[in-house]
């Protein structure tokens, strides 16, 4: 008895010994996503000098509005709460047709810039987005006859922040059934006729390969038959997650990350129309839109976008609405500016991650389809109490 409770023992010490070995060569977990700022000065922020903040400030303007909506004890997080911008947005909507140096005088006395990192590390990664425009009618035919859909009545959108403080900014959707929230139909079962009973087609596309990249951009224009466009913008998701195809193309061996930009994606799809929609289909996530009047496009909370001044941001760190300094380089293009979180995007996860709005056109396409850069973030935040101007 004393023998097999002694190899018992022996046994149960030596289990131990070698799980805290495994435990010890086990690689750790990575910290999860965190925003930490580090305060500067103006001077720290490489070639702030030279930015055209008219522009930015003209950008700024169009965040105050969405800010003023907001009541004034609304949390934004590391920005405070929406009434520490009450007096700067002021101060904004006072300046007439103001110069660079004006806007940028505006900035410096209101606003102290903080370097963003993520549990020590600062590199930020900036990608770009543009506003395409496709081929398209109103009605079905031969030709058009890719949907462009509407939101469906029965996607539910949930805002978790609203069920616990911790988490602000996440979002998920799905739809009721049996009285419990499920997934959304996924990307394949929506073009497979899903949701065909909801009739909810916009308009008609002729190719399916510029509506998968009109989803992934947010908004657009429909060029229809008669020389006329359509605006249509963002009216919500299926929530699934996004899964980049350049990623996927480059994992198996269709191309090397340098290689890779919406340009030599999209050339890979068509290239391979047999394995094109199968391709896409390996993004589950589906984006459904809405006809625009007035400003477009709009970014996230209905803010019209400003080209080269807004950017889209992961909302669970960088509230919307406020100002950042990009400071990022590929190769020997170098990319200095100020712009608004204005916007969000599925693919744009993370504290230091950022999709600069380039615009509309050929060469914002050309832009947005290429812009892949590496560098610093920072973060402008009001001086609570400061007198501005």
């Amino acid at each position: 008895m004393a023998e097999r409770r002694l190899r018992r023992d022996a046994a149960t010490v030596a289990g131990l010994l070698l799980f805290f070995l495994l435990g010890a060569c086990a690689p750790q977990s990575p910290p999860p996503p965190h925003l930490e700022l580090t305060r500067v000065a103006f001077a720290d922020l490489p070639g702030w000098r030279d930015g055209n903040q008219a522009a930015a400030l003209a950008a700024f303007l169009r965040s105050c509005v969405a800010l003023a909506k907001l009541p004034s004890d609304a949390n934004l997080g590391v920005a405070g709460v929406a009434g520490d911008w009450r007096k700067p947005c002021a101060a904004a909507t006072a300046l007439n047709h103001p110069t660079d140096n004006a806007a940028r005088d505006f900035f410096e006395h209101g606003f102290t810039p903080f370097a963003m990192s993520d549990n020590g590390k600062t590199e930020a990664l900036v990608t770009g987005y543009y506003e395409p425009e496709l081929a398209g009618a109103r009605h079905k035919s031969a030709r058009f006859s890719v949907p462009i859909l509407a939101r469906p009545p029965d996607l539910v959108g949930v805002s978790l922040g609203a069920f616990r403080p911790s988490w602000r900014g996440e979002r998920i959707a799905g739809r009721v059934d049996g009285g419990k929230l499920v997934p959304y139909w996924t990307r394949a079962e929506i073009e497979a006729g899903a949701l065909d009973r909801f009739h909810l087609a916009l308009f008609y596309a002729a190719d399916p390969i510029e509506l998968f990249f009109l989803q992934i951009q947010g908004s657009g224009r429909v060029r229809l038959p008669d020389g006329s466009t359509a605006e249509i913008g963002y009216d919500g998701e299926n929530g699934r997650p996004y899964v980049a195809l350049g990623r996927l193309l480059v994992e198996r061996g269709a191309m090397t990350l340098d290689q890779a930009s919406m340009q030599s994606i999209e050339t890979w799809l068509r290239a391979h129309p047999a394995d094109a929609k199968n391709l896409m289909d390996e993004n589950p996530s589906y984006v459904f839109f809405r006809v625009l009047t007035g400003d477009a496009p709009l970014g996230a909370g209905g803010i019209a976008l400003t080209p080269q001044h807004s950017a889209a941001v992961d909302p669970r760190f960088v509230p919307l609405g406020v100002p950042l300094w990009l400071n990022v380089a590929q190769g020997a293009t170098v990319t200095r500016r100020l712009a608004m979180a204005q916007d969000t995007g599925a693919a744009i996860k993370g504290p230091l991650r950022a999709d600069l709005f380039c615009g509309a056109g050929a060469a914002a396409a050309a832009q947005a389809g290429s812009l892949r850069a590496s560098g610093r973030m920072f973060l402008l935040l009001p001086q609570i109490g400061v007198t501005q101007g």
